[in-house]
């Protein structure tokens, strides 16, 4: 059976409960009334020749009005189950109309009707809330899919360029009648070069799946391990900037993915270093701190907080720095400066790493330029 009818047939045991129980209280309390015993003084002596006719004239008054009183009540109370039932299926049908609704925008979903929401009006009651929470689900999964399509066509891009590089080295070269030797070892660094990007994006692309799965193989460790080893890996770019490295790497036992973790805190470097101004200022600091606005891990949690100089950024595009192949203004969306090194995907796989750790990721920009990145990781109990 269908909940509307289920509801119809609760609706209905209810009013014939209710009923029943109403009529055998008013039937009761009926035969009580109409069969107490008269008072003496209202009922003719025996010596009257009117007794027995009036004793037997006050029984088939009693005895009709009990068999009248049963039947009509009887009747009554079968009409008023059946409205009830009819009543119980409307009011039903009407209360499900909101479930209802939402099957049809479930059936309906696709990748091309996700922008559609419910808008349920009505009081704020648990229909509502369901509704809202569908509607939220959409707009999750519309931005899902809207990421993952970009992701997808900006992928196609900048695995086509390689190929489109070595392709029109390759038949630059092979059209010259006679190609030189230098000809040939041009057109052999070209493709050299475009295959290493290809391999240096697969890499990538690779780590950017491997993190955004169930983590395997955690160990204990401390960040400002990590962060330290990760320092001496970019501290021959660094000095090449000219940099200044002011690093306060204090104890942050974690758990985690040793491999994943130093992944994304060279990758978060590695971006401070590569997009600070020249000469400018890079700070680093690793520290145990408490998350009390999160109640699902109440415990201690390791801090790395990363900040460089660089240019000024918009506080509203900050967030874009983490979606893959964006490198902000020197993105391929962007024509105001040309494309460095690098797919843009180091941030998105900092930002899949943390995730896939349950850990949390800021980034503010900050007011003389640059940015500061903050990551939150589940401390070691």
């Amino acid at each position: 059976m269908t909940i509307r009818t289920r509801l119809t047939l609760a609706y209905a045991t209810l009013f014939t409960v209710g009923g029943t129980v109403l009529l055998l209280t008013l039937t009761f309390a009926f035969y009580h009334a109409i069969f107490r015993p008269l008072p003496a003084n209202q009922v003719p002596g025996r010596a009257d020749p009117d007794h027995d006719h009036f004793i037997g004239l006050s029984d088939q008054i009693r005895d009709s009005a009990a068999s009248h009183l049963l039947r009509d009540a009887f009747l009554l109370l079968l009409v008023v189950v059946a409205v009830s039932a009819l009543l119980g299926w409307w009011v039903a049908g009407r209360m499900l109309r909101p479930i209802a609704a939402i099957t049809a925008a479930a059936r309906r979903a696709s990748r091309t009707t996700l922008h559609e929401r419910l808008n349920l009006t009505g009081p704020a009651d648990e229909l509502k809330e369901l509704g809202d929470t569908f509607d939220a689900m959409l707009e999750r999964l519309d931005a899902s899919f809207a990421a993952q399509r970009r992701f997808v066509a900006n992928a196609s891009h900048e695995l086509r360029t390689p190929l489109a590089v070595t392709r029109a080295a390759t038949e630059v070269t092979l059209a010259k009648a006679e190609p030189t030797q230098e000809q040939w070892r041009l057109m052999a660094n070209d493709v050299t070069q475009a295959t290493d990007r290809a391999q240096r994006l697969i890499e990538a692309l690779l780590v950017l799946a491997r993190s955004e799965q169930r983590l395997t193989d955690v160990e204990e460790d401390d960040l400002a391990d990590i962060t330290a080893e990760a320092l001496d890996h970019i501290a021959a770019r660094a000095r090449a900037r000219a940099l200044d490295v002011v690093s306060r790497l204090e104890p942050a036992p974690l758990r985690g993915n040793l491999a994943l973790l130093d992944i994304a805190v060279t990758n978060l470097l590695e971006n401070a270093v590569k997009y600070n101004n020249e000469a400018g200022l890079l700070q680093v600091s690793t520290r145990t701190v408490r998350h009390p606005a999160d109640t699902a891990h109440p415990g201690t949690w390791a801090e790395l907080t990363v900040a460089n100089d660089g240019p000024r950024l918009e506080p509203a595009t900050v967030e874009r720095f983490f979606e893959p192949f964006h490198r902000g203004d020197r993105t391929r969306l962007s024509t105001a400066m040309p494309t460095p090194e690098g797919a843009g995907l180091g941030l998105s796989i900092v930002d899949a790493v943390i995730h896939a750790h349950q850990g949390h990721l800021t980034a503010t920009a900050r007011p003389e330029g640059g940015l500061t990145i903050t990551v939150l990781l589940p401390g070691a109990p």
